[in-house]
């Protein structure tokens, strides 16, 4: 540990691939008791935490491998006729991932294969997902944000790695079933928790941000 604050930011990215290497319920029970200190308006603390580890991540695997619910995906992940320069961040962190990859534009198959990986929470031992109330409007979905940053950074911290997966809400009914979530609770996204492969391609991949300057203002 003994790592600046701003080196945990720095090197806190979606990672991709993982080692076969538990990680045990004691430090994440850790790490979400200190994430729970992450603002929210009002401390309604309107997280709902779900943690699959070990054996539960064995069965949710298996579980899923045999869903034939429908599905109702409770948001869109991105807007429709996403407007630049949205548009243009989102298609070059695509074209930077499949480059590194070698997977053209025209494999589709190749795409989509790699997407799927993101459902069995790309090979990491662990995972949790981030569940609110229905009640909750768009102030406390920005609490969930700053709650799973909090997680994210801390994981950096225990030299752990992540990949926060919204992904997930594709699956809501499917992950609320087997977890027996409440009817009134939405699923905002998952998140893979373990260790990173190191010697995996894809884990070379850090998106670039756009500059202060494009979108700050000093006055």
């Amino acid at each position: 540990m003994n790592k600046s604050l701003s080196e945990i930011i720095k090197n806190r990215k979606s990672v991709r691939a993982y080692l076969n290497k538990p990680v045990s319920n004691d430090l994440i029970k850790e790490m979400l008791s200190k994430a729970s200190q992450a603002p929210s308006g009002g401390n309604l603390q309107p997280w709902e935490i779900y943690v699959i580890n070990d054996k539960s991540m064995e069965d949710f695997l298996n579980f899923q491998k045999n869903w034939k619910g429908v599905e109702e995906p409770p948001y869109p992940i991105y807007p429709e006729k996403l407007k630049e320069p949205y548009r243009t961040s989102r298609n070059q962190m695509g074209e930077e991932m499949y480059s590194l990859l070698g997977i053209k534009r025209e494999d589709k198959l190749g795409r989509m294969n790699q997407m799927l990986k993101n459902f069995d929470f790309f090979g990491a031992p662990t995972g949790l997902f981030c569940f609110v109330d229905k009640q909750m409007g768009l102030p406390q979905w920005s609490d969930l944000g700053m709650f799973l940053q909090t997680f994210m950074l801390l994981a950096v911290d225990s030299d752990l790695d992540t990949c926060a997966q919204e992904s997930w809400s594709l699956k809501q009914n499917c992950v609320k079933t087997f977890l027996s979530a409440p009817d009134d609770s939405i699923l905002f996204c998952g998140m893979a928790i373990g260790y990173a492969d190191k010697n995996s391609k894809i884990n070379e991949l850090f998106t670039s941000r756009r500059p202060v300057d494009e979108w700050a203002k000093f006055y």
